[in-house]
């Protein structure tokens, strides 16, 4: 027998087996539990698997394919250990920007499909695991209020991607033909100064530029200046320049920011009528976060049959006053690896008019050997021209496991935790919550050395120029408390959270800094929310020490 078939064989048990083999099949389980088991022997009281190690980037660089493979026993060993120091996303202690850890259900979903490797660009390639793409897009286009029936959409690569989307659309709507002929003027994209920054990826690799990405300001809700937006929407039209799109941010990443879609869609329609002009500007939700509070819309606030507490109530009926208007954008970008607890990635974009997507359509005859049979061929208009199945078959197992009631009590666990957490750092006299008029699951703090009057700094910081230097110093006090929580955090003390060098710049340009606290565990509870403060506390009088010690020296 030749060599290469004595190898062939054996390589053949590294894959799942064609046919029905218990044996292989028990081999196949067990590999996953080993490696499950490995990790499993990784957790400690820490938020994170195993020690937090520096990556080694030369020893990834000199990495090369050896002569001979591995048995699948050492594989796994270092697929585990790659895992060293990472964030235990579902950790109770772990409060670290918008990254949920995903169900049970929505592992396996990404499962299967890795398993048997489905192509969702063409039913062809995809069977029934197409169809489940269009459940969940169908599932979600209720959720949201629209019209199922007229509604589309598929899956992509990312809230940039669901953007990227809703640009090129509106960029055919606003120069049509430049699909088949080319970008051939200047286009617009109009957000607001605490939107994405994914508008600006959006704009350079859609050739538009990044100069043409215009962003209005914010008020102290974080949400767009509708007069602002209006006077750069006037500007734009006046100058002859045409608008790919209007994007509206929907539950910002910082703060949890919400703009007031209703006014910008009327103020579009205003002013489609006044310049008379022959196409309507695009309007994109940018709605990967808060698209999830939609369960919400049949919720009875007053009965609040699943028992929240006032507090919570009332900050989940404030987001839904914004939210409950997604239906009038003529789409909307969801994340399920955000509030949807699937893993990375699921993400999509949805569009009002499942028609928009027809102005991508290529000619059938540029790709002779795809899509010869069925009816759902996607791959006709997506960009991909590969599409996973793990995306859509994720978001339906959440869907199906959790149905509304599930995520409402998910998000109102997250909402109410961190309602719990701003009460208790307002009512410390060194602390200060800087996004106190959002409602969603973020909370955005600053630090004071004692004796700050924090009554009235955060207007002196915004507003005063003079007070740049005393800006900057407190900017960096905050990053040394939050470098002390970090490193009490990973070695399993207290609580891991973020921050954000630049929540808000302030009138005088500089950035204004502060911690961030992002509750999306369901294993975090009110109660918990003590222990944070404590360690903040505790970080902050530490730090103070140190400064004291200095000036004494």
């Amino acid at each position: 027998m030749p060599k290469y078939l004595e190898l062939l064989e054996s390589l053949r048990q590294a894959f799942p087996q064609p046919v029905s083999a218990p044996i292989h099949d028990a081999y196949f389980v067990y590999s996953i539990s080993r490696a499950l088991d490995r990790v499993d022997k990784l957790k400690s009281q820490a938020p994170i698997l195993g020690e937090r190690i520096e990556p080694n980037w030369k020893a990834a660089r000199d990495a090369r394919v050896a002569e001979k493979g591995h048995s699948l026993e050492q594989v796994i060993g270092e697929l585990v250990q790659s895992l060293q120091g990472m964030t235990i996303w579902g950790h109770p202690a772990s409060q670290v920007n918008v990254v949920p850890p995903p169900s049970i259900a929505s592992i396996i979903g990404f499962l299967l499909p890795a398993t048997y490797n489905p192509n969702l660009v063409s039913e062809e390639g995809a069977r029934c695991v197409a169809e489940v793409e269009l459940r969940a897009t169908s599932m979600a286009a209720e959720l949201v209020g629209y019209d199922p029936d007229q509604a589309g959409g598929l899956f992509t690569f990312g809230g940039t991607g669901a953007m990227l989307y809703a640009v090129r659309i509106g960029l055919e709507k606003a120069l049509p033909g430049t699909h088949r002929e080319g970008l051939r003027e200047k286009a617009a994209i109009l957000t607001s100064d605490q939107g994405h920054y994914s508008a600006l990826n959006v704009a350079g690799w859609l050739g538009l530029g990044l100069e043409q990405v215009q962003r209005a300001r914010t008020g102290e809700d974080n949400a767009i200046d509708i007069d602002a937006l209006e006077t750069a929407l006037r500007d734009t039209l006046e100058q002859g320049t045409k608008i790919a799109a209007i994007i509206s941010t929907m539950g910002s990443t910082d703060a949890f920011g919400l703009d007031n879609l209703k006014a910008i869609v009327e103020l579009r329609d205003r002013l489609v009528n006044e310049f008379q002009l022959d196409y309507r500007p695009h309007v994109h939700a940018d709605a990967v976060i808060g698209w999830a509070w939609s369960v919400f819309r049949d919720y009875d606030f007053t009965a609040n049959a699943l028992g929240f507490r006032g507090r919570t109530i009332r900050a989940l009926a404030s987001a839904l006053h914004e939210l409950q208007h997604l239906a009038m954008a003529d789409s909307i970008g969801i994340d399920f690896h955000k509030t949807g607890y699937t893993p990375y990635v699921s993400s999509l974009i949805l569009f009002r008019n499942q028609n928009d997507l027809a102005s991508m359509e290529r000619p059938r005859e540029t790709m002779p050997y795809l899509f010869q049979s069925g009816e759902y061929h996607p791959g006709m208009y997506t960009l991909e021209t590969t599409g996973a199945g793990t995306g859509p078959m994720a978001a339906l197992a959440n869907f199906l496991l959790f149905g509304k009631q599930g995520l409402r009590v998910l998000l109102g666990n997250a909402v109410g935790a961190a309602e719990a957490l701003r009460e208790q750092l307002e009512a410390h006299p060194n602390l200060t919550v800087l996004n106190g008029q959002n409602v969603g699951p973020v909370t955005l703090f600053r630090v004071y050395p004692p004796g700050v009057d924090t009554f009235t700094v955060k207007q002196h910081e915004r507003h005063d120029p003079e007070f740049r230097d005393q800006l900057l110093t407190y900017n960096a006090f905050n990053r040394r408390v939050f470098n002390r929580m970090h490193s009490d955090a990973m070695a399993g003390h207290g609580v891991a959270l973020s921050m954000t060098d630049g929540y808000r710049t302030s009138d005088y340009g500089e950035p204004i800094a502060a911690l961030k606290s992002y509750v999306l565990s369901p294993f975090a509870n009110e109660a918990r929310m003590g222990a944070i403060v404590e360690h903040v506390l505790e970080a902050l009088e530490a730090v103070h020490d140190e400064d004291q010690r200095r000036e004494t020296t």
